[in-house]
């Protein structure tokens, strides 16, 4: 399973994954022309990932800003994870997230009611 590192843009967050820790770290802002279509070899390894072992997946969140369909994509990460949850896995959301940027905060909240899974939100300043 290859690992994956998109380098940041000014619209697209960097994203990494680390097969070996099980863990998937995004930064930066979100609001890509297409979320699908970018998102698309991120949800891909995912999904490899969580049916080829039984070992814990963290994502590690510190997004600053997403668009409509960039919170869909997220919503159908977090879906995953709810599955893989549901059916015994280990999984966590840890989102960090700038104590004076209270909408990326509500955001998180938000998504955090629909989870069952351990889902942090982590305020830095």
């Amino acid at each position: 399973m290859n690992d994956l590192k998109i380098a940041p843009t000014q619209s697209t967050p960097l994203i990494e994954t680390d097969t070996g820790r099980g863990i998937v770290y995004m930064e930066g802002d979100s609001y890509p022309e297409n979320s699908f279509e970018f998102y698309g070899d991120l949800v891909a390894w995912v999904d490899e990932f969580l049916k080829q072992n039984d070992r814990p997946l963290t994502l590690e969140l510190s997004l600053l800003y997403l668009n409509t369909s960039s919170i869909k994509v997220m919503m159908d990460i977090f879906d995953e994870f709810e599955d893989a949850h549901h059916g015994g896995r280990e999984v966590t959301v840890n989102w960090h997230y700038d104590v004076d940027n209270e909408r990326v905060a509500e955001l998180a909240e938000e998504f955090k009611e629909d989870c069952t899974f351990a889902f942090n939100i982590i305020g830095q300043e």
